[in-house]
């Protein structure tokens, strides 16, 4: 069984999936999503859950810096209920402050473009926010 990791943003969901030991997180895609219409990429995150066999969903919760909760933060949570209701799967919402800021220090540093960024940020976040929660794990 493997862990789905999510990181929501307004435009696109960021997905990774863990190994089968639960060790390492491995970006998959970016679903180009539309949060005003509601659109979250359901079908599509339904078709990943089955062909990894998820069993759990880790989901970036942004806090803000004080630990409160603020729009995006309220944002993931609407969508984890959503994400519940409709895999049935236990969803956990991981604090993800400065996930998005890290991933893209790092494709800095590894010196991808800025249109090559803007591409994998949410993917790399989701690696990131999967990577925290399985290292707390072991």
């Amino acid at each position: 069984m493997r862990v789905l990791g999510l990181d929501l943003g307004t435009k696109t969901l960021g997905v990774a999936v863990s190994d089968e030991l639960g060790w390492t997180a491995q970006g998959i895609e970016t679903i180009p999503i539309n949060e005003e219409k509601k659109q979250f990429g359901l079908k599509r995150l339904r078709e990943i859950i089955a062909e990894y066999n998820v069993d759990t969903i880790v989901l970036g919760f942004p806090k803000n810096m004080n630990g409160t909760v603020g729009p995006r933060g309220e944002a993931s949570e609407r969508f984890a209920a959503l994400l519940k209701r409709e895999f049935s799967l236990p969803v956990i919402l991981w604090d993800e402050r400065l996930s998005t800021m890290a991933a893209e220090r790092m494709l800095i540093a590894a010196d991808v473009s800025r249109q090559k960024r803007k591409k994998v940020i949410d993917k790399m976040a989701a690696v990131m926010i999967l990577q925290s929660y399985l290292d707390s794990k072991q």
